[in-house]
């Protein structure tokens, strides 16, 4: 029998019937190559059955499909100068109200005399109040930061760690596979010695 490539994937997928199989068990016992290219189906068919089955998308749009033509407002919120012409009517618009719509400010009482000294003694006293405030709120904001920023980096540590772990699991069984592909071959050689 002539032993190919696909006659390999046949033997390692198990679509040979019982003749050809042994036929080509044979072949491969009796040459290394062969048992290298059954070892490295192997690994591939381990990696294939290790991937998860993901559902097939149920329609596929293209680039000339009406789903991706914008719609009428965002064409018209997209264009700058049309957004800059309806912000300045908008403005001129209320320009114009208000100057129909207020009314004339009464005439204001006598202002008192501007007391310098007491106005910087009530800012300091608002700003003395509300420091304390805004500080906390930093200090707040910038504790949910962190924490952010830690559980952030943990996940990507799981993450990167597992992606490790995975590959050093895939390598120990490449080994594993390969150290048995040769156990085998030594048992074989050697009980060929032996007759």
């Amino acid at each position: 029998m002539n032993i190919t490539s696909d006659v390999l994937k046949d033997y390692v997928f198990g679509e040979l019937n019982a003749v050809e199989r042994r036929e080509v068990e044979a072949a491969i016992a009796a040459d290394a190559a062969l048992r290298d290219e059954v070892a490295r189906l192997q690994v591939t068919q381990s990696a294939l059955f290790s991937l998860r089955e993901e559902e097939l998308p149920r329609r596929i749009a293209f680039v000339s499909d009406k789903v991706f033509e914008p719609k009428w407002w965002q064409v018209w919120l997209n264009s700058g100068p049309r957004v800059g012409f309806a912000s300045a009517a908008l403005l001129a618009g209320a320009i114009v109200f208000h100057g129909f719509a207020a009314a004339p400010a009464p005439v204001a009482a006598p202002v008192a005399a501007f007391d310098q000294a007491r106005f910087e003694q009530r800012i300091s006293e608002e700003v003395a109040r509300a420091l304390p405030a805004a500080l906390e709120q930093a200090e707040k904001r910038h504790r949910m930061q962190l924490a952010s920023a830690i559980k952030e980096a943990e996940s990507k540590y799981q993450r990167l760690r597992q992606d490790d772990q995975m590959a050093m699991e895939a390598s120990y069984s490449l080994f594993t596979q390969k150290q048995a592909a040769r156990l085998v071959a030594y048992a074989q050689s050697g009980a060929g010695g032996v007759q």
